[in-house]
């Protein structure tokens, strides 16, 4: 009897001891647990700061070189805008060039068939007084010679200048002289001495006449 209960009382005490052993190898599993958690955060939180350590200058020269290369677009912007408004300009000066060369191309030599006109129109004027037939003859072809002339002038947009009875301009006249003249407006072309031509609008010879002016 007596050795039954020493043996139970050994088989409790056993039974205690492996109780506080599992405890306590649970209680170290579960420190070891928290303690490789708690490496591994740490390790964590100091991966993330490396991390942010190696990208924060990284990032910044990134910003940086975008708004230089923002700058930079904007100057070639800018740059572009200008040679486009030049070439706009250079091409609407060669034109304006091309069409004055066009018109006034031909402006020294008009001027100097001017001469030839003022001729003809002498001759057939000194042809007019006679009733000779040669010189009526000649009158005649000399007319027609004329009005060929004034015909390719035409084509050629050179127009004549004859203001007679019209206002003194002096953008397209030339006073020769100023006479009293009662009868009409002071500052009247009262006589042309010789007309004057025009080029498509461009003076190339003023007329030349004579001006009036109140009687004193």
């Amino acid at each position: 009897m007596s050795s039954t209960k020493k043996k139970s009382g050994i088989e409790t005490e056993q039974a205690d001891e492996r109780e506080t052993v599992e405890e306590a190898v649970e209680s170290a599993r579960r420190g070891g647990t928290c303690l490789a958690r708690e490496r591994a955060e740490w390790k964590s939180t100091e991966e993330t700061a490396e991390a942010e350590e190696l990208a924060g200058p990284s990032l910044k020269e990134a910003l940086t070189r975008l708004a230089d290369a923002e700058e930079e677009c904007r100057r070639a912007e800018d740059k572009l805008l200008r040679i486009q408004a030049e070439m706009q300009n250079l091409r609407r000066r060669t034109e304006q060039d091309i069409q004055r060369a066009h018109k006034f191309g031909q402006e020294k030599f008009s001027s100097e068939l001017l001469v030839v006109m003022d001729n003809l129109e002498r001759a057939l004027n000194a042809a007019s007084e006679h009733d000779d037939e040669v010189v009526k003859a000649i009158h005649e072809g000399v007319n027609l010679t004329l009005k060929s002339f004034a015909d390719c002038f035409a084509k050629f947009n050179i127009e004549a200048v004859d203001p007679m009875g019209e206002p003194f301009d002096p953008a397209l006249h030339q006073a020769m002289s100023i006479q009293e003249n009662g009868e009409v407006e002071p500052n009247t072309v009262i006589a042309v001495m010789q007309k004057g031509y025009t080029l498509h609008g461009r003076v190339l010879r003023p007329a030349m006449v004579v001006v009036s002016t109140d009687p004193a």
